[in-house]
């Protein structure tokens, strides 16, 4: 791969200034394609009010395609850019993409500023309420963003420390040779990166054997002990696991749960806790959660809580789990009012999903799985979703090779996002709920026992494409080709019989409710998602009466 670094970010996150920093600190030529572009005789602005956006897209595209036969550049590009998937390739292809990120609230002062020392053409600040203006477009684009291979966010550095921090980046990146795939690691799907460390993901076909080396190799040092939490339905694949710690020599316990979401409560956590103090559990011991995810979050919880936090890895055994909750730190318990109401974000040490395991799970939950990673192709990845289309009867009779493959590509996608938005402060990571809304509150409303996660999702995407067709960003043909890729794998469309009044209750106590309105995610078309707390009222009940007829 050529030696390039593009900086990519909204306007004001400092790519100019900071780029020119990282070009000095490398020894490198800096490049900035609005000045190359202004540079050939006309301004952007001008550009932009004679010949239109389209016209100026095609420029920023044809002068990046030009830039990359170089090397050694870092490149500033444009703040839209990335939003444009054949741009997004043309860089990955030829360096290492960072994004510069920065709150609204803080582009909003630093354009300001840049305003008032150097008068420009700015229509975002000429908007009636320019803060909501960033706000909103930063939205739109967030998704293009997030899928950048590194972060730095520059709320609180100088631009000095800033460019430090894409140095750091880049240089971690080409060490590892490749971002998300290593050559010399086949099974590593990802790195997640977090303020608590980076982890792996490791995906492959009969892995578990390797679990205890998997645990040497990225822990410190060796556990003392080591303690699964699982359930009675993978008492198999738990067996599996705590064999191959023991085959390292690290004493391993087990402790059994009943299968299903009733088991998420603080009851139950409490007879965890109780078994660990039982057996003199200390704070440097592991814990692993081999299970689905109502294991994977119920372990996480009470690994982050007892001692006041014990390391613990993740090992899913079922596909749901290995694509989204065993990811990004997420863990919790329900309570009767609301599903994870009680928890916290508290990273495993790893995760290791054994493709292998799912050959044991029934049709049902394998289609409940996939509707997470078809709502990542949805969101982030048209490519992806192109192959649930195409390779759809391998993919459904689980295919070693393609199965797999797919599972890499979405856990990436996962990582990815978990990597540029940790704690789900930034816009970024609450694109992964799509459908979740109306989904998660279908789960409620029916007790858990009607809908499998990933069917109730289903069908909360359904709503959100209805919602987002009629508020005019989703298009007819998109909507349909959403609905028949989820009926191909089996996935419900609808919840017919279900107390709609009982899904708006649920609705209320969900946790993307902020100043008593819900964050919608919504498609503005396939693989572009963004977040509005717009939606009216009304045209959400139409939505739930027309998925429960």
């Amino acid at each position: 791969m050529k030696s390039n670094i593009f900086i990519t970010g909204f306007s004001g996150s400092g790519k100019t200034t900071v780029g020119r920093k990282v070009a000095e600190l490398l020894g490198w030529r800096f490049v900035d394609i609005d000045d190359e572009i202004s540079g050939e005789g006309q301004s952007i602005e001008s550009i932009f009010s004679e010949l239109g956006e389209r016209h100026f897209r095609r420029m920023e595209r044809d002068r990046l395609t030009a830039l990359v036969e170089g090397d050694r550049q870092v490149i500033s590009t444009g703040g839209g850019i990335a939003t444009d998937e054949r741009n997004r390739r043309v860089m990955e292809g030829n360096g290492v993409i960072v994004c510069l990120e920065a709150r609204p609230e803080t582009i909003f002062r630093r354009l300001q500023a840049e305003e008032s020392e150097k008068p420009a053409v700015r229509p975002m600040l000429a908007a009636a309420d320019p803060a909501e203006r960033i706000r909103s477009l930063k939205a739109e684009r967030q998704a293009g963003y997030s899928l950048a291979h590194w972060t730095v966010h520059t709320d609180h550095l100088t631009p000095e420390h800033a460019a430090e921090e894409v140095v750091k980046g880049w240089r971690v990146l080409t060490e590892r040779g490749d971002v998300n795939a290593p050559r010399d690691e086949p099974n590593l799907a990802a790195t997640v990166r977090t303020s608590s460390g980076d982890y792996p993901i490791w995906v492959g076909w009969g892995v578990m054997e390797r679990l205890g080396q998997r645990v040497n190799e990225t822990l410190p040092r060796p556990p003392r002990t080591a303690y699964i939490v699982t359930d009675e339905g993978v008492y198999h694949q738990a067996r599996q696991a705590q064999l191959a710690m023991e085959n390292v020599g690290i004493p391993t316990h087990m402790f059994l749960l009943p299968p299903g979401e009733q088991s998420k409560t603080l009851e139950s956590a409490q007879h965890i806790y109780t078994w660990l103090a039982g057996r003199k559990a200390e704070r440097s011991d592991l814990l692993l959660a081999v299970g689905g995810g109502v294991v994977g979050d119920l372990g996480g919880f009470v690994a982050a809580t007892y001692l006041r936090g014990m390391p613990f890895a993740q090992v899913p055994t079922s596909l749901l789990s290995m694509m989204d909750a065993s990811i990004g730190g997420k863990v919790a318990v329900d309570l009767t009012q609301g599903k994870n109401l009680v928890g916290a974000f508290y990273q495993p040490k790893f995760v290791l999903s054994d493709v292998q395991t799912l050959e044991t799970l029934p049709a049902r939950e394998l289609a409940s799985g996939w509707a997470e990673a078809i709502k990542h192709g949805l969101i982030l990845d048209p490519d992806l979703l192109a192959t649930f289309e195409e390779l759809r009867e391998p993919i459904l009779s689980l295919d070693r090779e393609v199965a797999t493959d797919v599972i890499r590509r979405s856990v990436a996608i996962k990582a990815g996002v978990v990597s540029q938005d940790e704690r789900e402060t930034l816009g970024i990571r609450v694109l992964l709920n799509y459908g979740h809304s109306i989904g998660h509150a279908i789960e409620s409303a029916t007790g858990y026992k009607s809908y499998l996660h990933g069917e109730a999702v289903s069908v909360g995407m359904m709503g959100a494409a209805y919602i987002g067709h009629a508020m005019g960003m989703m298009s007819e043909g998109d909507v349909e080709r959403q609905r028949a890729v989820l009926e191909g794998f089996a996935l419900p469309l609808s919840c017919a019989g279900v107390d709609t009044a009982a899904i708006s209750d649920a609705m209320l106590s969900d946790k993307k409710v902020a100043g008593g309105a819900l964050r919608w995610v919504l498609l503005d078309r396939i693989g572009k998602a963004s977040v509005r707390n717009d939606v009216p009222a009304e045209l959400v009940q139409q939505t739930l009466t027309r998925l429960a007829q």
